[in-house]
């Protein structure tokens, strides 16, 4: 089976990613990751090189091909970045994406990265700005549509244990029926205002 979790960063892909695949004894392959192996063989900040493939689509497209290669070529695997469930196309089974109000996010990214909590909001929002362009640009995808997504969690409102059960609960009751053996769960939206 091949899952891709997606969504804005410090929405919890990494950590949720990471768990599961572990759950289920997968891989676990981060987009994330890879951008940053980009970022620093250009000797970049992560955002630097956002901002640097705004002019040099090779960056995007150099990543996202290592993200189709993926999901083409391997099986047990929790495949993880902005556009996996994009990039993943029909090897995807199962399509998860998370989020989280600005807020929950720039706070988590604070702590993590060990900066002030408007700067990585501000960082947050620019970069979410940027990627937006870009995937509309380079791929016609609007990353706002959650149509192609299964599974929608707002990971603000559980810790992360939550979030991990409410996935592994929709894998296992993952059925794969349906047109060319690949259904979504129920599309249910775990979110509320």
């Amino acid at each position: 089976m091949l899952i891709t979790v997606s969504g804005p960063a410090g929405s919890g892909k990494s950590t949720l990613a990471a768990s599961l695949a572990a759950a289920l004894g997968y891989d676990h392959v981060s987009g994330g990751d890879i951008f940053r192996d980009l970022a620093a063989e250009r000797d970049l900040s992560p955002l630097e090189l956002n901002r640097a493939a705004e002019d040099d689509e090779s960056i995007d497209l150099d990543l996202d091909e290592r993200l189709r290669t993926t999901a083409r070529d391997r099986d047990g695997v929790v495949l993880e970045s902005r556009l996996a469930g994009w990039m993943a196309g029909d090897y995807a089974d199962l399509r998860i994406w998370l989020d989280a109000p600005l807020s929950v996010r720039a706070e988590r990214i604070a702590e993590r990265e060990g900066k002030p909590v408007e700067t990585a909001a501000e960082e947050t929002r620019a970069r979410a700005e940027s990627e937006a362009l870009r995937y509309e640009e380079y791929y016609g995808v609007d990353i706002d549509d959650r149509s192609i997504y299964d599974l929608v969690v707002n990971t603000a409102r559980w810790d992360a244990d939550g979030v991990l059960g409410i996935v592994t609960d929709a894998v296992e009751r993952y059925d794969g029926a349906g047109d060319e053996g690949k259904t979504p769960v129920t599309g249910v939206t775990y979110a509320f205002e």
